[in-house]
C-alpha cells in the first residue's frame, strides 16, 4: 500500500510540521522532520476528537 503524505495547513515556516495520511481505516501522523521516526495511528473517531480538543484549546500553550 502507498501512503500519500500531506502537510497540515496548521504547519508554519520554522519546522513545526505535522503531516496526515488517511489510510482504509485509520488517520496516520507524523513529524516531517523525522518522517522515518514512525508514526501515530488513529481511529477517525480518534481523530476527530484530538482536533476538536485543539480546536477548543484555541491555540494557548
Amino acid at each position: 500500500m502507498i501512503i500519500h503524505w500531506r502537510k497540515s495547513t496548521r504547519s508554519d515556516d520554522y519546522g513545526n510540521c505535522i503531516e496526515l495520511a488517511a489510510l482504509p481505516d485509520a488517520i496516520a501522523i507524523r513529524d516531517s522532520k523525522a518522517p522515518h521516526a514512525g508514526h501515530l495511528t488513529l481511529t477517525p473517531r480518534a481523530f476527530a476528537r484530538l482536533l476538536a480538543h485543539v480546536r477548543n484549546a484555541g491555540g494557548s500553550h
